[in-house]
Formats: C-alpha cells, structure tokens, sequence
C-alpha cells in the first residue's frame, strides 16, 4: 500500500521537512501521472516508491549544491525564476515547485500531450507562479521574452552536456545559473561540454557527486554560473544542437 508519508522520511535526509499540504500535492501529482501514463507516454517508473525516490527525491536533490549562491536562495524561500528545458513530465521542475513554493516556474516541452497534462497536474494541486508552455528549447529562446531573463535554468534531460548547454545557457540572465542533472558526468562528456559552456558565455562548472538517498545509484549535478551574455546566433536552429554539438561535431 503506497504511503506518500514515506517521501517526508526520504525529504528529511536532505534537511527538508514537507507539510501535509505539499504531501497531498505530491500524492495528487503521482496519481495523475498513473492515470495519464495510460494514455501517453511519461515514464517508465511507475511504482510508488521508485516515483518517490528515482522522481521526486532526484528532482528535489538539487540541495546537495548548497554551495551555490541560487541554491541557497532556493532553500531559504527566495522568488527565484527558474525554467525548466525539456520537462518531459516535470521533472526536476514539479517535484521543486512543490517542496519549494516560492519559485516562479516555467516548463517548456515540445510535445503539446505532456503540456496538456501538466496543466492538469497544475490545475488539480492548487498551483501559481508555474506556467507550461509548448515549443522547441532552439526556438522559444529566440523570441526575445524569455531570453536571458531566468535566474536559473535546469534540464534533467537526455542529451550530453554540449547540447544541454546549447539548450538551456540562452535563458540564464547574466549573475544566474545553468544546473543539468546527470545520472553520469565522464570524461569523454565533459571535456568538449566545458568548450561549449565557454562559448556560450559560462563559467567553469562545479560538480556535485551524491547517491540518491537510500540507493547506491550515482547523480551528478553540473552547475554553471553565467558570466557573460550568449552570443545571439546561439542557440542554433531546430536539431543542430542534437546533431552536432559544439566542440564535438561543431568546429569551435
């Protein structure tokens, strides 16, 4: 029998403790994701405590870079702007604005079936400040409203560091922060990923190693300050990025 009591045992390990509000919100936010899972498809976990652990405590992990100035305001309840490229099914951007309510949150996706299930989920927990929003990372940022105006930007995305970058750096306003979540940060990803972040106006990354609380399952997140402003041809158009990222496939 699930018992979403167990996600506040998990919380405290990361010094967070949720109140009975927000453990109904995740409680809602897992049976729409059950309920909508069969019908698109949003993940392939789907037991209680694995969404608890593997979605919503690797979400809410983003504490362990308390090191970083946008964390700690994160954790101390600041307004801190925050989107998230490539939502999928809102994660890590959800699970955040959940533990973190002060955030004001916007999840951009490319398919318009998983916005229209995070505007339920929205909806159905009593949200503000989050807003869902349709569209490709390579086109949203050259519109103009949203470029540079993030105080924080974060992906948990499938796509190596370059393209990650590429992606998410244009939104980061200068002074804020781009922070990837990656199961695995190796050699072979980082190396041409630092050539990418340094021409896309970043600073060299931290990276904070941690295994998610009760498994021995390795995350790494990639934290990188923004120091100067992307040079406007970037990001590239529709599919560049994936195809050939910089400092891989892209000469640089």
């Amino acid at each position: 029998m699930s018992d979403i009591n167990k996600l506040n045992e998990y919380t405290k390990e990361l010094n967070i403790e949720l109140s009975d509000l927000q453990l109904d919100q995740f409680q809602k936010y897992y049976e729409l994701l059950i309920e909508w899972n069969e019908k698109i498809n949003l993940t392939a976990i789907t037991e209680f405590d694995d969404v608890l652990i593997k979605h919503f405590i690797d979400s809410i992990s983003i504490v362990k870079a308390d090191n970083e100035e946008i964390v700690e305001r994160i954790i101390s309840g600041d307004e801190v702007s925050l989107i998230d490229i490539g939502c999928g099914a809102g994660f890590p951007s959800l699970p955040l604005k959940i533990a973190f309510p002060n955030l004001k949150v916007t999840m951009l996706d490319s398919l318009n079936k998983r916005i229209k299930f995070l505007d339920e989920v929205i909806t159905n927990l009593g949200l503000t400040n989050i807003r869902a929003l349709h569209g490709r990372a390579e086109d949203f940022a050259k519109a103009g409203n949203d470029r540079e105006k993030y105080d924080i930007a974060v992906s948990r995305a499938v796509a190596n560091l370059s393209t990650l970058s590429e992606y998410c750096m244009p939104y980061v306003k200068l002074g804020g922060s781009f922070i990837a979540y990656k199961a695995d940060l190796n050699k072979e990803e980082l190396e041409p990923g630092l050539k990418a972040i340094k021409l896309l106006g970043g600073s060299k990354p931290n990276i904070y190693e941690f295994n998610l609380v009760t498994t021995d399952m390795h995350r790494s997140l990639c934290v990188i300050r923004k120091e100067k402003s992307t040079p406007s041809k970037f990001p590239r158009k529709a599919g560049l990025p994936a195809k050939e990222p910089i400092g891989v496939a892209m000469k640089c």
